[in-house]
């Protein structure tokens, strides 16, 4: 699932107390609440640290992925940009976050970006990466598994290119971590962010890797009382913290259980929908993916009209969560060379740890049934034109939506 993930049960058990009897501030070191508020958050440390980093010292607890990318690149881009550096390298396909972050330092801080394009697949080549690196770059911003077509990029070789031209390498790892396994130290990420509510935790919740050694130094974005050692000010909120903890514990436990699941639901959802509409595409890579995204293109239906005739029984839609109140087609399949009129007709479906396979089967049930209904009225309308063309008689009676035999026409 990308956009976002129940809570897993366990987690919220976790977290519950935090919120009435045990409410103390984690920073208050002169009574029990205190005390027991900071334990229970470091606690969660050791859990979340198992997935980035065995050092407390390299983690930093954040409102999400989103600021864990801002901190990220900006931290860098500002503590850096006196020792002569002014250039990033990212991908055309990163959440917008990263490419907002980019687009900010460029227009108020004179930075230079370089945007990659990827292939078809949504991968970036490995030598134009290297190619694009220059002495004055300061970092590398690839995102593990992208958000939108469940693309996993290779990111342990761009870490050994990044080691090799000794540039910081950042990853956006918010769809990975708890979902694959991830070793911070093997990917030779200098930074690394991730969201607790990608993982069965609770919103508003994430971390920052930040390397120690060799060290990243980082220029603070938020300015305060000096909490987590003057990286991020501000208290931090103990019941999402704990929940996080609690639902990083739950991934190391459910990994193979969860991808196991994916992959058979992911098989049969993806089987049954071509075997009824052999038109859709997949876009994102077929091989280097997350099975847990899955994102069609149905060629001959209107996109937009398809998405909404599903909203009442299907959460799915047609890009990220983040840009969904947005009309233009998705940025990331047009990087990837979807044209613009099929890339409106694009869905993006996710599978998780509480998916069924009735929920998958109905899901499938839903979409074929309205692909063939939208896609008969595109070839009656296509058919009116025809006939008007050549001056016959355009037929006065609508097409037969509701039969269940009619299969998309063009």
């Amino acid at each position: 699932m990308q956009a976002t993930t129940p809570v897993d049960p366990r987690v919220l058990d976790a977290m519950l107390p935090y919120y009435h009897g045990r409410f103390g501030n984690p920073h208050s070191r002169s009574h029990s609440y205190g005390w027991d508020a900071e334990e229970a958050i470091e606690k969660s440390f050791s859990f979340v640290c198992s997935w980035m980093s065995k050092l407390f010292e390299e983690i930093f607890f954040t409102s999400g992925a989103t600021e864990s990318n801002n901190m990220a690149i900006k931290g860098v881009a500002e503590f850096y940009e006196g020792s002569g550096k002014k250039h990033i390298v990212t991908t055309q396909t990163e959440h917008k976050c990263v490419l907002a972050s980019c687009r900010r330092l460029e227009v108020d801080k004179g930075w230079s970006v370089t945007y990659l394009p990827v292939d078809k697949y949504g991968l970036v080549n490995l030598q134009e990466l290297e190619d694009a690196i220059r002495d004055d770059t300061a970092l590398v911003s690839v995102m593990h598994i992208n958000n939108e077509i469940g693309t996993m990029q290779p990111v342990e070789e761009i870490g050994r290119i990044c080691a090799k031209k000794q540039v910081f390498f950042h990853t956006d790892a918010a769809q990975s971590v708890g979902k694959v396994p991830v070793d911070v130290k093997h990917v030779g990420a200098a930074l690394m962010s991730i969201s607790a509510h990608k993982m069965y935790g609770p919103k508003g919740v994430g971390a920052l890797y930040v390397r120690r050694k060799p060290r990243v130094r980082l220029r603070p974005v938020i300015d305060g009382g000096g909490q987590e050692r003057g990286m991020r000010s501000g208290t931090l909120a103990t019941p999402p913290i704990v929940g996080f903890g609690a639902a990083a514990e739950v991934c190391m436990q459910e990994m193979d259980n969860d991808t196991r699941h994916v992959q058979k639901l992911y098989k049969r959802m993806h089987d049954k929908i071509t075997e009824e509409l052999p038109q859709i595409t997949l876009n994102g890579s077929p091989s280097q993916r997350w099975p847990g995204n899955v994102n069609l293109s149905f060629a001959c239906v209107e996109g937009e009209s398809l998405l909404m005739s599903l909203a009442k029984t299907t959460a799915v839609s047609s890009g990220s969560a983040c840009t969904s109140a947005s009309l233009e087609p998705s940025y990331v399949l047009r990087a990837i060379g979807v044209s613009e009129d099929l890339a409106h007709t694009s869905l993006r479906f996710g599978i998780g740890r509480f998916t069924t396979e009735a929920e998958v089967d109905n899901t499938v049930n839903d979409v074929v049934r309205e692909a063939v209904w939208f896609s008969a009225g595109v070839t009656y309308r296509m058919l009116q034109c025809a006939l008007l063309l050549t001056g016959e008689k355009t037929p006065r009676d609508e097409p037969p939506f509701g039969n269940s035999s009619l299969r998309p026409l063009c």
